[in-house]
């Protein structure tokens, strides 16, 4: 699996505190576009309407594309827009690329998993 990044668990920490902001901005879009009644994962309306009639994005995706080109070009992995869940790339010392986990909420980056493992298999910081 090739990263954008590996980032270190400083430049990690560091950056959920400048994106965090656009992070939760991103999980209230996405209950927007779920209100309006549009999967922001297929770009379509649930039903499988056209866009609103006017062939067209509700405003709401189009800030959801902008904020996400924005963490894939840092690097940051989107895993749920609905609980604002992403993933660092990090290498821990013995060479194996892991994920450093953050979830909307927390006070910093807490855990980590591998990249098989998902969510689930979240571990302390410490065992890291």
């Amino acid at each position: 699996m090739k990263f954008k990044h590996i980032f270190t668990l400083e430049e990690a920490q560091a950056l959920v505190k400048e994106i965090e902001p656009k992070l939760a901005r991103l999980v209230e879009l996405k209950q927007l576009c779920n209100q309006k009644g549009y999967d922001v994962y297929r770009h379509q309306y649930f039903g499988g309407m056209g866009p609103n009639g006017q062939k067209a994005f509700p405003p709401e995706m189009e800030e959801v594309v902008i904020i996400v080109a924005d963490f894939g070009e840092k690097g940051i992995e989107i895993k749920d827009l609905d609980k604002g869940l992403i993933d660092f790339p990090f290498r821990r010392t013995n060479g194996k690329v892991v994920f450093l986990c953050y979830l909307l909420g927390e006070p910093e980056i807490i855990a980590w998993h591998t990249l098989e493992g998902g969510f689930q298999g979240r571990k302390s910081l410490e065992s890291l």
